[in-house]
């Protein structure tokens, strides 16, 4: 049976700067650290890690990212969650993930 921790914390949503890049939000570097240390084993290729995830008023399944150059995980939000929320490029997000 596999447990479900849960992590909160609050970020800016960055887009990437390639052409139609995708916006995350960037786990704190000491919380990506201690999901690291303990669910790697989880991860699937590309450091992919599943989740769940609550931002706002909406909650779904997604993957984190593992981003080697960053070392952090990255979240994905996507288009349809961001006009849902009303998310802007930099806004700060209350973010809750459940591996």
């Amino acid at each position: 049976m596999l447990v479900t921790i849960q992590y909160e914390f609050e970020a800016t949503m960055w887009q990437h700067p390639s052409p139609g890049g995708w916006f995350f939000v960037s786990l704190p570097h000491g919380m990506a650290e201690e999901i690291r240390n303990l669910l790697k084993d989880r991860e699937e290729g590309w450091g992919r890690l599943s989740a769940r995830v609550k931002m706002g008023n909406s909650e779904w399944k997604t993957a984190l990212w593992y981003d080697t150059k960053q070392q952090t995980y990255l979240l994905p939000v996507k288009a349809q969650i961001r006009k849902k929320e009303s998310f802007k490029l930099n806004d700060r997000i209350k973010t809750r993930v459940y591996l």
